[in-house]
């Protein structure tokens, strides 16, 4: 129980915080915050390392609310304890552009690390974090001490251990021994439905304990019990920790706590009132937050401060001492690039066979990765595949934290949330690797991404019916019409190995949002630069790759990745029949959606109304570019198992059928 009649104010006031904001909105989930303000209440005022006044401070504690849903928690302490979130925020909860929305978001809310709405998202993404803590404290601290040293601590819930990305993030943070993983889990026994006794009946503790985990079991309103936990877990130096909270939702209520009718409806006035007078509140005050109270929580803001300041110093001392490595901290925190980025790009020579984009990816990748230490990512157990491999440099492992390399297992869900954690962090610029297919295994983390403006990297390979015998299984046909789809998504496919190399540095550029690489696992032509457009142009999304060489064209084709090289032979073959043909490459319909209007113009001239696009999967969207006059090559079905010529042969996505068509059309 709590230490001190000031301690139960605390967080009782807490929890009346919560009841009265879930009612002015008449929505939300006052049940969670009720039954965790206990344990919330002691991690933050007697562990969490934080400056309210400075909530980007890079040595803080990271907290991740993974069971966004009881924000009005993470709300409530981020108002008490300093940070600029007014009580007006709290009495406008889920009101249109206020700062405390349903559920926490990245971005709109001072102190919020993270998006947490679908659940399980946190937990992935807090191993992330930690991931990134890990590998800068191994990298910087050997040279000064404390540089990095935080924790990064969440509260889960029964809903967040049920999905399955959490079983993925477990399963990775135990293997890596992450010791400075703490979570807290609020074992309350309640969902949406009723008791956790419908579904959810295994023995969690000891799933725990088989990824490897420090297990430890408290009652969750026990602030002693509670606090104890939390000095063991951070202890344990090479197991992650889970705080297994035992907690009943609704805390207080004489006739809703324990129930399902505290998850996520409103009190009730009368509850509510019943409910503070049993904790000893002003029944008749809404979010009262007593003077005594005030200044107890705002004693964070004093011990914030002196632990920046504490930190800057030992940061200054860095300089002095080693200023080269510190340079390179800077640097790492600023995520400054390269000046010459541009002549650090390999170049491609002109090639008929060429190669794959994802062979060149890799290329390109280990070209750039020497200049930009930054850069640490991997593949969920595909790294031949996918080409991701880092040249000489360790992997990240428990005994390497140091490695940039790290082997995410088969476990696309838990690598894309770990990507977004290793991103919130700060001072890494994280890659993850699979095919293009299993980007529906990372599709959750991709939208939070875009939602939250996370500039994590995905590199998808295998990106089309050109994967060959692997068959309809493997060969995406809908994702990327599916990915374009996600607002703020940047999808790239490059149509040769010097697309490619721009493309990389687009993403490695881009700061508010993810980007994503398909390539291909067939090689492809390498085109003949000094006769085409500049590959740099992939910047500008969409290019005229090549014109007729006499007049305007007639046609206009335009076509993506490995579509792009059929597209160049078709508009010889096509010359030659006297028609003249533009190519226009198009590796990101999201890069040429931002050009001005006359640019996008210059390249498909309102006036031309004969177009074809050309691209290996769906047809879905394309009418945007080649209007309603306009004829889509492409699939709108599965593919097929067999060699990737005949396959494409088999759907009809060839020279002979571009020419066919361009024929008739004109």
């Amino acid at each position: 129980m709590p230490d001190s009649t000031v301690d139960q104010l605390a967080v009782n006031t807490i929890r009346s915080l919560a009841m009265d904001a879930v009612e002015a909105a008449q929505s939300g989930h006052p049940g969670m915050p009720m039954g965790m303000a206990d344990a919330a209440f002691v991690l933050w005022t007697k562990f969490l390392k934080h400056n309210p006044k400075n909530p980007n401070w890079f040595n803080r504690d990271r907290f991740v609310l993974s069971a966004g849903h009881g924000s009005m928690l993470l709300y409530s302490l981020l108002h008490l304890t300093g940070y600029q979130l007014s009580l007006k925020e709290l009495k406008n909860f889920r009101q249109l552009h206020s700062l405390t929305p349903g559920h926490p978001e990245y971005g709109i809310t001072p102190g919020v690390e993270t998006t947490t709405g679908p659940l399980g998202q946190g937990f992935g993404t807090g191993v992330g974090m930690a991931m990134a803590e890990a590998h800068l404290a191994a990298t910087f601290n050997s040279i000064k001490e404390g540089l990095v040293d935080h924790f990064v601590y969440a509260i889960v819930s029964d809903g967040d251990l049920m999905e399955g990305i959490s079983h993925e993030s477990a399963s990775l943070a135990g293997h890596l021994k992450l010791g400075k993983l703490i979570y807290l889990y609020d074992s309350n026994k309640i969902s949406i439905d009723g008791s956790t006794d419908l579904t959810f009946t295994e023995n969690v503790e000891k799933r725990f304990e088989g990824y490897g985990w420090h297990v430890l079991n408290v009652d969750g309103h026990n602030h002693l019990q509670i606090e104890k936990a939390i000095v063991k877990a951070q202890q344990v130096s090479n197991r992650p920790s889970l705080i297994v909270c035992e907690t009943k939702i609704g805390f207080g209520s004489p006739n809703k706590e324990g129930t399902a009718e505290s998850h996520g409806a409103p009190l009730g006035e009368e509850e509510i009132r019943l409910t503070k007078k049993r904790l000893n509140l002003d029944p008749e005050k809404k979010f009262d937050i007593p003077e005594e109270i005030k200044s107890f929580y705002e004693q964070a803001i004093e011990k914030g401060q002196e632990a920046e300041k504490e930190w800057n110093g030992k940061v200054n001392e860095f300089r002095n001492e080693a200023p080269e490595k510190a340079a390179l901290f800077d640097l790492y925190l600023a995520r400054v690039l390269p000046d010459d980025l541009e002549e650090i790009l390999p170049s491609f020579d002109p090639d008929p066979s060429g190669m794959a984009t994802r062979k060149s990816s890799g290329v390109v990748l280990n070209a750039i990765a020497p200049h930009i230490p930054q850069i640490i990512g991997g593949s969920a157990d595909l790294t031949g595949s996918n080409n991701t491999a880092l040249d000489s440099v360790d992997i990240f492992q428990p005994s390497t934290r140091h490695g940039r390399y790290i082997h995410f297992g088969v476990r696309e869900h838990a690598m894309a949330a770990a990507l977004n954690g290793i991103a919130l962090h700060g001072g890494l610029i994280p890659y993850g690797g699979t095919f293009l297919i299993f980007s529906d295994y990372c599709r959750p983390s991709v939208r939070i991404a875009a939602l939250s403006k996370i500039p994590s990297i995905f590199v998808f390979t295998h990106d089309s019916i050109g994967l060959g015998e692997d068959g309809p299984t493997h060969q995406p046909v809908e994702h990327l019409s599916a990915l374009r789809a996600i607002p703020n998504n940047l999808v790239l496919r490059p149509g040769d190995a010097n697309e490619t190399a721009w493309a990389w540095k687009v993403a490695v550029e881009r700061t508010d949002g993810p980007s994503l690489l398909a390539l291909t696992r067939q090689s492809l032509p390498t085109i003949e630069r000094p006769d085409y457009a500049p590959a740099s142009l992939v910047k500008k999304g969409a290019y005229i790759l090549r014109d007729p060489d006499e007049g305007e064209p007639e046609v206009i084709v335009i076509a993506t990745g490995s579509e792009v090289h059929l597209a160049v032979e078709a508009s010889g073959i096509l010359a030659d029949k006297g028609i003249a043909v533009r190519v226009v490459s198009m590796p990101s319909w999201e890069l040429f959606e931002q050009q001005p209007q006359s640019y996008r113009d210059e390249v498909l001239p309102p006036e031309i109304k004969t177009r074809i696009s050309v691209e290996a999967g769906v047809t879905f969207g394309w009418e945007r570019w080649i209007g309603g006059k306009g004829i889509a090559i492409g699939l709108d079905r599965f593919g097929e198992s067999g060699p990737y010529k005949e396959v494409f042969k088999h759907v009809g996505i060839t020279v002979e059928r571009i020419v066919e068509e361009a024929e008739k059309i004109v």
